[in-house]
């Protein structure tokens, strides 16, 4: 596909076609796949915590490079599953990785390929797409070692190509979206210019909330969290009244959720509401409520709300 446009003569031009492809991005959890994803889009897309397994399903964030629309999908965090929902989303990852046209496996540089990275390594021999290793944090480590990591991971499975980077300062980023767009074949884009996520507005603002949640509370509060949207009215002035239900399983996480006198909550709602006022470009007239909802792991419907199959065995 081609686009044209007129030159200064007024003459009509063809630009150079148009081209457009999805790249998964998989690794273990905590690797800075979510980092990475907002470092493409250029816009806050995935959320991001220092907590592990904070991305529990395929987000897709888009982005436009040169003449190409690279769709990335971040995939939660591969690791070895112990709960249904543990399951659940590293199941949701390989799905994300089938379904891509290359795959992008980030591994942690200072952590090396340790366990869950050495995992996912053997099972990439049998995955035919194209395969692109990409090493984060390389401000980190001794260059001798980085070039040593990337040559075991080669040993194991053959990788199209090999990038070093950091997403936390972009360094060498472009690199790889240079690589992306002359790669993918040509063809139209899958989303209008303008969009960055395929995620629905009343997702992406659980998404918000649950980031502060972990961020606010990253030691005393256990992965059994769920935000859901459960209200979104637009107002005639201008605004919009969002209502949100924090789950926990029990009274004692409650607790902490709520904070001493309410303070935990009452800056959750402060720093999710800013957020979401700056993504929407509107006032924003956020409602938290915590309430406990014993065993909801096992709640096919909770599953459903994040976008993740519940496995029936």
């Amino acid at each position: 596909m081609t686009d044209t446009e007129t030159n200064d003569g007024g003459e009509a031009t063809v630009n150079t076609p148009t081209r457009s492809g999805f790249v998964a991005l998989i690794g273990p959890t905590n690797a800075g796949k979510s980092t990475l994803v907002n470092r493409f889009v250029g816009a806050k897309v995935s959320i991001v915590s220092h907590k592990v397994q904070t991305t529990r399903a395929v987000m897709r964030g888009i982005a436009i490079h040169k003449n190409a629309q690279i769709v990335f999908m971040d995939t939660p965090g591969i690791f070895k599953p112990r709960r249904k929902l543990d399951r659940a989303m590293v199941t949701s990852a390989w799905g994300g990785a089938k379904d891509a046209d290359i795959i992008l496996l980030l591994i942690d540089s200072e952590r090396g390929l340790r366990g869950d990275a050495e995992a996912i390594l053997e099972a990439l021999k049998d995955v035919p797409q194209p395969k692109i290793l990409v090493l984060n944090k390389i401000d980190r480590v001794r260059h001798e070692d980085l070039f040593e990591l990337a040559a075991k991971a080669n040993e194991t499975v053959k990788f199209d190509r090999t990038f070093m980077i950091s997403a936390t300062t972009g360094s060498g980023c472009d690199d790889i979206m240079d690589y992306l767009a002359e790669t993918f074949p040509e063809g139209p884009w899958y989303y209008p210019e303008d969009q960055i996520s395929d995620l629905p507005m009343r997702q992406l603002a659980a998404e918000i909330t649950r980031e502060k949640l972990f961020l606010r509370l990253h030691q005393e509060l256990p992965y059994s969290s769920h935000v859901e949207t459960e209200k979104w009215e637009e107002r005639k002035d201008g605004s919009v009244r969002i209502e949100q239900v924090i789950y926990v399983e029990r009274d004692s996480q409650k607790k902490i959720v709520l904070g001493k006198n309410g303070d935990a909550i009452k800056a959750i709602s402060t720093a999710s509401r800013k957020e979401m006022s700056e993504i929407l470009e509107q006032p924003v007239h956020l409602f938290l409520f915590v309430k406990v909802r014993e065993n909801w792991g096992n709640d096919p419907e909770r599953f459903r709300e994040m976008g993740l199959e519940f496995p029936r065995d």
